[in-house]
C-alpha cells in the first residue's frame, strides 16, 4: 500500500490551488529576474576571437549571421575528450529541437567548445544534431568567459568559476583515463561522467558549462550576460519535465547517458 497521502478530488483541488498560488508567484518573480538580466550593463568586446565552423574560419561577429543577438552554449568538450559531456549532451538534445525558432526571432545560436572542429563534427554526427557548433581551439574565448582552466590554475587554486574562487584540487590529477562508466559504479559522480567523455576527473573538470549572451549594436559586439552551474537548470529540459513527474528527479547517482547509450550494459 502506498505511503503517500491519498485525497478526494475536492481535497486534491484545494491543495492544487494552494500550490498554484506559489507557482504564480514564482512565475512573476522569474519575469522580474528576466527584466533585471536585460537591464545589466553591456561590456564591449574588442578582442578578435576566431572560431572554426563548418563554413570555415569565423569571427564572433560572424556567429551572429546577420542577427542582432547571439546566445552561446559553452559545451564541455575539451581537446582531450573523446565524446561530449553527457550532461551538456542532454541539454543539447533540447536546444537541437528549438534553436531554429531562436534564429527566426533575431537570436543567433551556437554551441562553442575548445576541442578541434573535427572532433565536434564527428560527435555531432553520432548524436544526430544539426545546431551550429564552433570550435574555439587555440583561442582565449573559453578562458576569457570562465569555462576553461589550465592545469596550473587547477593545482594552485586559480579557478574562478560561477563567479567564485575554487580551492586547489586536493589530489594530483589522475593520469589514467577511466575506462567505461559501467566499470566505475563505486566512483564519485564526476569520475563517472568523466569516464563517459574518455577522460579522468581532473581533465574533465578543466572545462566547464555555461551560457553567454551577446548583442551586436552599430557594428560593435557587447557581452551582456553569462550563467553557469545550477544557473543552467532552466535550460536542462529533461529536469523541467521530471520536476512535474510524481517522483520528481528521483535520483540516487548519475543515471543519464548520451541518448544513444541507453539500454547498453
Amino acid at each position: 500500500m502506498t505511503a503517500h497521502a491519498i485525497a478526494t478530488r475536492k481535497e486534491w483541488l484545494a491543495a492544487r490551488l494552494d500550490l498554484l498560488a506559489d507557482e504564480k508567484a514564482l512565475t512573476r518573480q522569474s519575469d522580474e529576474l528576466a527584466l533585471r538580466r536585460q537591464a545589466l550593463p553591456w561590456v564591449r568586446i574588442d578582442k578578435d576571437y576566431r572560431f572554426e565552423t563548418e563554413n570555415g574560419s569565423a569571427s564572433l561577429v560572424d556567429l551572429f549571421k546577420g542577427r542582432s543577438q547571439l546566445l552561446v552554449y559553452h559545451f564541455m568538450f575539451g581537446p582531450d575528450y573523446t565524446a561530449g559531456c553527457p550532461s551538456c549532451s542532454s541539454i543539447a538534445d533540447g536546444f537541437n529541437g528549438f534553436f531554429v525558432h531562436l534564429e527566426n526571432h533575431d537570436v543567433a545560436f551556437s554551441a562553442i567548445s575548445s576541442a578541434p572542429l573535427a572532433k565536434l563534427q564527428t560527435f555531432k554526427q553520432r548524436m544526430g544534431w544539426t545546431f551550429p557548433w564552433a570550435s574555439s581551439f587555440g583561442s582565449d574565448f573559453n578562458s576569457d568567459f570562465g569555462v576553461w582552466f589550465s592545469e596550473e590554475q587547477q593545482r594552485d587554486g586559480g579557478i574562478e568559476y560561477n563567479f567564485r574562487r575554487e580551492a586547489p584540487l586536493p589530489q594530483p590529477p589522475a593520469s589514467k583515463a577511466v575506462q567505461g562508466c559501467e566499470a566505475c559504479g563505486s566512483e564519485e559522480p564526476v569520475t563517472q561522467i568523466a569516464a563517459m567523455t574518455g577522460t579522468d576527473a581532473a581533465t574533465f573538470t578543466r572545462d566547464r558549462p555555461g551560457v553567454s549572451a551577446f548583442v551586436l549594436d552599430d557594428g560593435v559586439v557587447y557581452h551582456t550576460y553569462s550563467s553557469y552551474a545550477r544557473g543552467l537548470d532552466g535550460l536542462w529540459g529533461m529536469y523541467q519535465w521530471l520536476d512535474r513527474a510524481p517522483k520528481g528527479r528521483n535520483e540516487s547517482g548519475i543515471w543519464w547517458r548520451h541518448h544513444d547509450r541507453y539500454g547498453r550494459s
